[in-house]
């Protein structure tokens, strides 16, 4: 039995750049940080005594003979990747909801990849697990999705993440002392809007208008050098951060009729009424999770204000994806 476990991320800044379409041809970049919220897999080969081969248990529960059978997508296709030729159980439990731009779909993928390498005794490297999560999501599933979410996973960590436009990727760990980054993390509050959406679906209308929205996609990129050199810089307030936030969030709007709804505005204004400098939906938009920078004396206050919308208390994650049980105990002759 192998059990792996792969951290979801808050995305801060950069997001939309992490799309092939945009970084293959400008660059892209991110910053974000990994989340001790998780993907967990169970992954066990199968003995050959039922009538099904494979079983497939997530939010539905899949009895299988051939692969190609599979409804699980990221499942389907990454045993096929794999060329799995024996049984295969996997049970998949998450701390946060599928669909909720936390990049739960990719932190899926990282896992399978990682527990399926150890399955067959070998030790992934974070490279090799984020570049055949992207490889498996974006060419063999074909989902609109960026590239940053499997390298969070991956990697986990506060980051800055670079997208080369030779396809490549970069990632900068972000170093703060103790006291910086706590109060950094204790500003930082996670809400749950209590909608939950298909990302590929949201984003395709961002993707198609890509070179319409470049000059919106290259102002998101310089906010990441801009939030950077505020966090590094000790002397600077941690409020600006807040404030880029909110700048960016209205950046993302713009990219697509997709992203917010009225429900996500009323969220958004009632938050910073209450004292949050700045926040953004996570992920592609259109529900999910939002993301607030708010000072601790005016935590209450906004708790108040968002009575009713689930409040997720998170600390950083800077393990990444790991295997936390390797007990291969079936191994069919």
């Amino acid at each position: 039995m192998i059990i792996s476990r792969t951290p979801h991320r808050i995305s801060f800044f950069g997001g939309g750049t992490d799309y092939p379409a945009y970084y293959n041809e400008y660059g892209g970049k991110t910053l974000g940080v990994a989340i001790n919220k998780y993907s967990y897999l169970n992954v066990r080969k199968l003995p050959p005594f039922f009538m099904h081969k494979h079983r497939i248990v997530y939010s539905k529960q899949e009895n299988v003979c051939n692969i190609n059978d599979i409804q699980h997508p990221s499942v389907r296709e990454t045993l096929k990747y794999f060329n799995v030729d024996y049984g295969l159980s996997i049970h998949h439990d998450g701390d946060i909801p599928a669909r909720s731009g936390m990049g739960s779909s990719s932190a899926f993928t990282v896992g399978l990849v990682n527990s399926l390498n150890a399955l067959e005794g070998r030790m992934s490297s974070k490279s090799e697990l984020t570049k055949k999560a992207i490889y498996i999501e974006q060419n063999l599933i074909k989902e609109n999705v960026g590239s940053q979410d499997q390298t969070f996973a991956a990697y986990g960590g506060f980051n800055l993440i670079n997208f080369l436009q030779n396809g490549e990727i970069s990632v900068n760990p972000i170093i703060l002392n103790k006291q910086r980054v706590a109060t950094f993390q204790n500003n930082i509050m996670l809400f749950f809007s209590g909608l939950s959406r298909t990302a590929s679906e949201v984003v395709e209308e961002q993707i198609k208008n890509t070179q319409i929205n470049v000059p919106n996609l290259n102002k998101i990129k310089t906010l990441v050098d801009d939030a950077y050199r505020i966090l590094i810089d000790e002397k600077r307030d941690l409020r600006e951060f807040g404030e880029l936030l909110n700048y960016t969030w209205q950046l993302k709007k713009k990219l697509s009729s997709k992203i917010s709804n009225d429900e996500i505005d009323n969220m958004y204004d009632k938050a910073l009424k209450a004292g949050a400098i700045g926040g953004k939906l996570l992920g592609a938009g259109g529900g999910g999770f939002m993301v607030f920078y708010v000072e601790q004396k005016n935590q209450q206050k906004v708790l108040n204000a968002l009575n009713g919308y689930l409040h997720i208390p998170f600390n950083f994650d800077f393990d990444g994806s790991k295997i936390i049980v390797y007990e291969p105990n079936y191994k069919e002759k």
